[in-house]
């Protein structure tokens, strides 16, 4: 039946492929933004096979269809392989379904292979059409007026192998599952003194085994990338020696399903458990993961980054003129970038090709520096034996300052190992500037801080006191007691205002002249010079899972959660965690709260239920304003919804603060704790290389898809000192993402 609405252009929608997670909320916005552009979206279930067979494979959505599937697995549209597309007549018709349906618009979600199938439909368009006509399933003025068929791509695949995009849909949650994995697997492998060889998903692309590996602690990997050289095997057996000789009781070794020898001969988990069990004589298990890690509720970051990419995508095809060419929706840097599709698709089979014709360098250059940055890093910390004979050994320290941050204890084993590995000595500073006072400085080496990288928490402790005028001279007299020549301190507020403060007393005490580095980790997410701070993303995944709960504790009821996020004065947690649950208005410090405000809310609240609407989450950061806390606006709303709808509160509190680091707080944390160690042992090195305008007290931070180093002199600058949060904060930007995702524009 053709659609006649007249509301505006029709959309098609399609997953195809591998499912990944993320692919829902990606649905959900595209639906949700089409429909706030007066446009009409249609579901194409399983794929290509929808598209050809019709009828009601092809149905349309409304605003409720797509409410409560941000949180669940797989795609609730389904896909499926479909041989007929591949063939002409198959997508003849395919394209006779889509013009019944008034549908000349398609957004299609999937791997390289899917994405190339619809530019192959969209170049074949006109033809198609004509002969429609001419074989009368169509008629001339319906052809007439679908002129052209407008592609936009979003990649859905958990292997991270598409190039043009930092991440592709799936991918954050599939590395969750992994690493879930391996922490469960080394627990029962220490047990045991036991190795374990755990394969991973990713086929031709060694990321998720890479970054798995990196996030896990594993001790040896294996990816088709960098291939190892003859006697691999050797080189292998004696890592794993040398680590339990190290004192560790457990081995893990993670193979990508695509690894292969410098021969390009295949890796297959089952030859590495022989060999391993033959050369150390020990019992060696092997876990293959399969096809749980495209299972389970996505992750935060794929809930946020899909909804950026469907709003994105329903954008730029309603905007999209004839014969423009398909464009891929992807993002980088943390922002939406639009790519030539067909380019990305070639460049993404270029990979492969240097693969497969044993061009490891340049498949290394092709997957981008950070690849291969990453591997590096990995390649120094699973060395338990010093790499390198140093110009000179130095004695760095470490600390905590600040509140607990998921990923602290990640970036000291990462510090410790680092630093070790390049032939230097390491000291622990414990509780913070208050223990460094008190001369509380502990050795560390390579077995102190063995499991660390799965530890929430900060296992050197960590306070928010910043040092008394009589502190800083016992600090300064623990510098040059313990002959400290740099200094790494990980955290947040209080760890950048007190470096500060070291910098600007140096004219009082010499011993501060040593270079100091400060890593980001706060759950606030208030610190300059870093777009995400170490412990933000696994406080926002909690931040998720408690409120799936609190959806489906809901699911009997009519009820309104008023929900209290930490933050203190940066509103991040409570911005991104909306966007990443879809609640319906988030109260911030950086926005003005009114009576005004709420009124409005209150109103679109009884509507709602009104409607049939049986839950309703907002979510509030807990100093968005002193007056109007969250007892006040429960209290408000329940006195005020009339008896349609009663209200609760959930203060989640320091669980925000607790649990595991997640994959992202793991990579990230070990990223930057190289960068550090790198840059105390090269200013201890080469001082006379040191930028002349830049002091030697720094901070470093990840921000437009770089780790960048940033002088401390200029942090007051940069910051609301009074909020204690930064003056630009990009997250800002995605607030109107979230509100048009959240609210029908019909809706006031």
């Amino acid at each position: 039946m053709v659609n006649e609405s007249g509301s505006g252009i029709a959309i098609g929608v399609l997953t195809s492929g591998g499912d990944a997670q993320g692919m829902n909320a990606a649905l959900r916005a595209i639906v949700r933004t089409a429909i706030n552009q007066q446009s009409t979206v249609y579901a194409i279930h399983n794929g290509y096979q929808g598209m050809v067979d019709g009828g009601d494979q092809i149905r349309a959505l409304d605003w409720g269809s797509v409410g409560g599937i941000m949180q669940r697995g797989g795609t609730v549209i389904g896909t499926a392989r479909c041989a007929a597309f591949r063939e002409r007549a198959g997508r003849l018709q395919a394209a006779r379904n889509l013009v019944l349906n008034g549908i000349d618009r398609l957004i299609v979600i999937g791997g390289d292979g899917s994405l190339t199938g619809a530019d192959i439909f969209r170049k074949e368009w006109p033809s198609l059409l004509a002969e429609l006509v001419e074989q009368n399933l169509i008629t001339p003025e319906l052809a007439r007026r679908h002129p052209f068929l407008g592609i936009a791509g979003l990649v859905g695949s958990i292997d991270n192998d598409f190039c043009g995009t930092d991440m592709t849909i799936g991918v954050d949650s599939a590395l969750h599952r992994i690493t879930e994995a391996i922490d469960a697997l080394t627990s029962t492998a220490a047990s045991h003194h036991r190795t374990f060889v755990v394969e991973v998903m990713g086929r031709n692309c060694g990321y998720l085994a890479l970054t798995g590996a990196i996030a896990g602690g594993a001790d040896y990997v294996l990816i088709p990338e960098m291939p190892p050289g003859a006697g691999w095997e050797d080189q292998m057996c004696d890592l794993l020696h040398a680590g339990r000789v190290s004192g560790r009781r457990e081995s893990i070794v993670v193979v990508s399903e695509g690894a292969r020898d410098i021969t390009g001969a295949a890796i297959s988990s089952q030859y590495v458990k022989e060999i391993l069990e033959q050369r150390l004589s020990e019992e060696v298990r092997i876990t293959i993961l399969g096809h749980v890690q495209r299972g389970g509720s996505p992750s935060a970051y794929d809930r946020w980054m899909s909804s950026l990419l469907g709003y994105a995508a329903v954008e730029e095809i309603l905007s999209m003129a004839p014969e423009t060419e398909p464009k891929l929706i992807g993002i980088q840097n943390n922002r939406i970038v639009r790519i030539p599709l067909m380019q990305c698709v070639e460049d993404t089979r270029a990979v492969l090709k240097a693969i497969q014709a044993g061009d490891y360098k340049r498949a290394m250059t092709l997957r981008g520096g950070d690849f291969a940055e990453s591997y590096e890093t990995f390649q120094l910390m699973a060395n338990s034996v010093a790499k390198h004979t140093p110009k000179r050994v130095y004695r760095l320290a470490i600390m905590h300052a600040g509140s607990p941050a998921p990923g602290m204890n990640t970036a000291v084993r990462a510090a410790v190992r680092l630093a070790l590995s390049q032939g230097h000595q390491v000291l622990g500073i414990q509780q913070g500037f208050e223990g460094f006072a008190k001369g509380w400085v502990t050795p560390l080496q390579w077995g102190s801080v063995d499991g660390w990288e799965l530890l929430g928490g900060a296992n050197l402790g960590t306070t928010r006191h910043q040092p008394t005028p009589a502190e800083l001279a016992a600090i300064a007299q623990v510098i040059s007691d313990h002959h400290i020549e740099g200094l790494l301190i990980i955290g947040g507020w209080t760890a950048y205002t007190t470096s500060h403060m070291l910098l600007e007393a140096r004219p009082a005490y010499p011993e501060f002249g040593l270079p100091v580095i400060c890593l980001p980790a706060s759950i606030n997410n208030n610190l300059p010079g870093s777009e995400l701070s170490v412990g933000t993303d696994t406080a926002l995944n909690t931040i998720v899972e408690v409120l799936d709960k609190i959806k489906q504790s809901a699911v009997a009821v009519k009820r309104c959660f008023v929900v209290d996020v930490m933050g203190r004065h940066c509103g991040y947690l409570a911005q991104m965690s909306s966007l990443a649950s879809g609640s319906e208005r988030t109260y911030l410090h950086e926005d003005e709260i009114s009576l005004e405000l709420l009124r409005q809310d209150l109103e679109t609240m009884r509507a709602d239920f009104a409607a049939g609407k049986r839950l309703s989450i907002l979510i509030r950061n807990e100093d968005a304003d002193p007056l109007y806390t969250a007892s006040f606006l429960c209290a408000l709303f329940e006195k005020e919804s009339r008896g349609m709808f009663d209200v609760r509160q959930a203060v989640l509190g320091h669980m925000q603060e607790g649990g595991n680091p997640s994959p992202f707080d793991r990579i990230e944390a070990t990223r930057l704790a190289a960068r550090c160690v790198t840059y105390l042992i090269d200013a201890l090195d080469y001082p006379e290389k040191l930028d002349p305008d830049q002091s030697s007290v720094v901070y470093v931070g990840l921000a437009n898809g770089r780790i960048a180093i940033n002088d401390m002199r200029y942090f007051p600058s940069l910051c609301d000192l009074v909020n204690q949060r930064p003056k630009q904060q990009w997250w800002l930007e995605l607030k109107p993402v979230a509100e048009a995702l959240a609210r029908h524009k019909t809706v006031s």
